[in-house]
């Protein structure tokens, strides 16, 4: 029989940190600490494979799952010595997912489980607390209304808020007994009205309804986009924990609380967290009251004048500070935990491997090879590849002048400007549009990801550095600072005002999420510097990744950036870019209108000298790195004048008539460009144009060898090759005049050519083209239209249906289609190499930078993968995972 239930909880365990697969991350962790003797709630974790069955079989669970299920349930009872549905003194059990990658707040949670109109009573005797005993009840009834029976969250505020407006209360501390169960009935009737059903009283129905609303909330809107916006795959599913409750609510020797073993946004060994006294842990990641801090020196740093756990709950705070160096020392990393403290006794209710930004994980990485807890190959395997894009971008410029309205917490560092916007939905929609924003909010949900997501940066006036808003700003990479209570949102008249500024939605805002300041306008910025623990472990990348890395990089500047990421070379130099500059474009438009050979050489002739000195700068750049320079690939109709002023002015240059211009530029019009003339096609009928940038190539290597600079292997590379036969003819064309140059100048040039692998027929081609090729660079974002027949400018209007019906997983121009795609690379590799085995390959799309597509890169063995300049840091820790993925098998 299928075990589906896993018991957890007083110093035993059936499941353990290895299983999360099936336990879900919280679940295996909850085993693990069971079984490290930690103080853990007994429990038990229904498993991942329930949700899958429950997808499979139209929402319905597996027969077998209630008696496992009871008998679990029993354990509990035994363990703590209560009854499940017992008036006189009831188990009270919380219900929450856990799925085997972390999803902070994307899914549901219910607790005070258990509770009904008779349990209360017991509870009532049993904790000797009735106020405490009611305020349980009424979360209860709250959450299971919202999670389970679909009641508005705000529902339930606006009858509380009523209600101790009624009573001119200010605090849900204030409320009394009485208070707690004139609100429950006020609840009970609203669920009756909005639900159309009343509140169920029986604990089991309380129980199977939570369940399945937690396996419901794997397919709800928000943890479908998180799981897009972080690649987890659907079809893992959620399991569903059942724990015997604890009360951080019971009174003023009860607390609840959030931390990481070190610093989430520095990484700085340094606990962490946040707590509240006399509440439960909804409360501190919700960012409904802003929190305490754990520690003296936190509580110090943040100018707060409420006392550190620390301070008040000093014997506690040193349990916790064991728990803390226990968990680190076990699991080897950085660990983020919830806790709850009942009446002076510590619990502990979960641990996982905590969020952290790049800054963060490159630093705790580091520090944990040099305390001996992980090797260098580990702390390489443990960074976020995606995530070094966070450090790669300017940062505020300390000398600029600064208008600070406002200071909340340094919850997820980075500066980030914008135009204010009160909505997640008008985030998403701004973005959209190309407006840069910030999303302002007094607090944030989980409903609210879309939006984070597409903001430059997040604001908001409640909460603290462990709330929903932090956490997740944190994950995402996005500058966030949270609490600046001085700031007050009204969302309904689309306003924030400050010390009697009022800003409305579309003013600009800039925020500093490294020391929460708020700014008002936009703030300059400057380049990062990349020193440190950044340079450590791109040092230990280095060496252990094989594959080269190299920067697609078609001017000076892009060079420069290039070589300092770490670039070791171009893979590519798209001169086309040259073309269109502002001083070149007239004599490029010349070249293309001229009907005679004799006419597109005088105008060649013109751009040669520009083209020579491009090529000129970048070599002394690359300083002897390989260059690899693309000859002209677009169609020609790219560069056309696109209106009758434009064509005059080149008519009026070139000497010839305007009508004979304009005739001209229509019989160059195609109606598929993308496979039309372009490419080596361009250069089989006008040959003057290769030759003329070959020229410019070996007058450049030329020039720089002169000068006494490093010695240039520039590599020419002739694009859109289908045939043997049309390499071989552009190769002799390169070979003579590179021949031509070296005897006009007395220089020794060391070249290659060789082509880029962008059309199928090329891929199965590939023996017979690599008998002239001397090198292939696979252009990976033509190969992947040519193989699709896609269009990149269009597929977007329908390659986010494809992925959401699971019938693509990933946008292929985004991350290589390893089934297609990717089998013409291997077998365009393979045929190449056999033909000549020390055949130099390479990759030089948009996918050269993307960590899934670089791992498949190492499996085909090729030689160097090139990307972006701001991407090489990126590839080169890519590259070192694949690497070290390849050897563990």
């Amino acid at each position: 029989m299928t075990k589906w239930v896993y018991s957890f909880g007083g110093e035993v365990a059936e499941g353990n940190a290895g299983m999360k697969s099936l336990l879900g991350g919280k679940g295996a962790n909850l085993a693990e600490m069971s079984a490290l003797g930690l103080p853990v709630p007994p429990g038990f974790t229904v498993t991942t494979e329930v949700c899958t069955y429950f997808y499979a079989n139209d929402r319905r669970r597996p027969e077998a799952l209630e008696a496992q299920v009871e008998a679990a349930l029993q354990a509990i009872e035994k363990e703590v010595g209560a009854g499940f549905g017992d008036r006189e003194n009831p188990l009270l059990v919380s219900v929450r997912s856990g799925a085997r990658a972390s999803m902070p707040g994307m899914m549901d949670t219910v607790l005070n489980l258990g509770l009904n109109d008779s349990t209360v009573s017991g509870l009532v005797s049993h904790s000797g607390d009735e106020r405490f005993a009611y305020d349980s009840y009424r979360r209860f009834i709250q959450m299971y209304g919202e999670v389970v029976m679909g009641v508005e969250h705000h529902n339930f505020e606006e009858i509380l808020d009523l209600h101790k407006e009624d009573r001119d209360l200010s605090l849900d501390t204030d409320l009394s007994a009485e208070d707690w169960q004139a609100v429950i009935e006020r609840y009970k009737a609203r669920i009756i009205e909005d639900a159309g059903e009343p509140f169920p009283q029986d604990p089991r129905d309380q129980l199977w309804g939570s369940i399945d609303a937690v396996l419901g909330s794997w397919m709800n809107q928000r943890a479908i986009t998180y799981r897009r916006l972080h690649n987890i795959p659907a079809d893992w599913g959620t399991a569903v924990n059942i724990q015997a409750m604890v009360f951080g609510n019971m009174g003023e020797d009860c607390a609840t609380g959030v931390a990481f073993t070190r610093d989430p946004s520095t990484g700085a060994n340094a606990f962490y967290g946040e707590y509240l006294v006399n509440a439960q842990g909804e409360d501190v990641v919700a960012g409904i009251r802003t929190p305490q801090s754990i520690t003296i020196a936190g509580k110090e740093a943040q100018g707060s004048k409420l006392p550190a756990m620390e301070e008040i709950l000093p014997e506690v705070f040193g349990q916790l500070m064991e728990v803390r160096s226990r968990l680190e020392r076990h699991y080897r990393d950085m660990q983020d935990i919830e806790f709850t403290v009942q009446s002076g006794k510590l619990y502990m209710l979960q641990t996982r491997t905590g969020k952290r930004t790049a800054s963060a994980a490159l630093k705790i990485a580091a520090d944990l090879v040099a305390e001996g807890l992980i090797d260098k190959a580990e702390a390489v395997r443990r960074i976020d590849p995606a995530s070094l894009d966070q450090l790669l971008h300017p940062t505020l410029d300390p000398e600029a002048e600064r208008k600070v309205i406002a200071r909340g917490l340094p919850a997820s560092p980075g500066p980030a400007s914008g135009k204010i916007v009160f909505s997640a939905d008008e985030a998403e929609a701004q973005t959209a549009a190309g407006e840069a924003v910030l999303l302002c909010r007094v607090e944030t949900s989980p409903e609210d990801i879309h939006g984070m997501h597409a903001a430059r940066g997040i604001l908001t006036t409640r909460g603290g550095m462990t709330s929903h808003a932090a956490v997740v700003a944190r994950g995402m990479g996005r500058p966030c600072v949270s609490g600046a209570a001085e700031l007050r949102i009204d969302p309904k008249l689309q306003v924030m005002r400050v010390a009697g500024l009022e800003l409305k939605a579309g003013d600009l805002l800039t925020i500093d999420g490294a020391t929460g300041e708020v700014m008002l306008g936009e703030v300059s910025t400057i380049e990062p510097q990349l020193s440190g623990d950044f340079a450590t472990i791109m040092e230990w990348a280095d060496e252990i990744r094989g594959m080269g890395v190299r920067a697609n990089a078609d001017t000076p500047g892009d060079c420069e950036t290039a070589r300092r990421f770490g670039a070791e070379g171009v893979g590519l130099c798209r001169t086309e870019h040259m073309f269109f500059d502002a001083g070149r474009i007239v004599a490029v438009r010349e070249m293309i209108l001229a009907n005679t050979p004799e006419l597109r050489r005088k105008a060649l002739g013109e751009i040669l000298p520009m083209q020579r000195d491009d090529f000129t700068e970048i070599f002394r750049i690359m300083a002897g790195l390989p260059v690899t320079i693309r000859l002209l690939d677009p169609p020609l109709h790219e560069f056309l004048p696109h209106n009758d002023e434009e064509l005059a002015e080149v008519a009026a240059l070139a000497g010839v008539p305007l009508d004979e211009l304009r005739a001209r530029a229509i019989k160059l019009a195609e109606a598929n460009p993308m496979l039309g003339h372009r490419g080596c096609r361009l250069a089989i009928t006008y040959p003057e144009i290769y030759e003329m940038q070959a020229r410019a190539i070996f007058e450049a290597c030329a020039a720089v060898a002169r000068e006494g600079g490093e010695a240039v292997e520039p590599e020419v590379m002739i694009p859109l090759v289908a045939t043997r036969e049309e390499l071989a003819i552009l190769k002799d064309l390169v070979d003579k005049v590179a021949g031509e140059v070296m005897a006009e100048t007395g220089s020794e040039i060391r070249y290659l050519v060789g082509t880029m692998i962008e059309l199928p027929r090329a891929c199965l081609q590939a023996a017979q083209i690599a008998e002239v090729a001397e090198f292939f660079s696979f252009g990976t974002n033509d190969l992947t239209q040519t193989a699709f027949g896609l269009s990149r400018d269009d597929a977007g209007n329908f390659l986010g249906a494809y992925e959401q019906k699971g019938i693509l997983e990933r946008d292929p121009f985004i991350s290589i289609d390893a089934a297609g795609v990717g089998e013409l690379v291997a077998i365009g590799a393979e045929r190449g190499r056999r033909q000549r085995p020390e055949l130099k390959i390479g990759i030089c799309g948009e996918h050269g930078g993307d960590p899934a597509s670089i791992d498949f890169c190492q499996t085909v063995a090729l030689d160097y993968v090139s990307c972006s300049p701001f991407r090489v840091p990126i590839a080169r820790l890519a590259a070192a995972q694949a690497k070290l993925g390849q050897e563990s098998g």
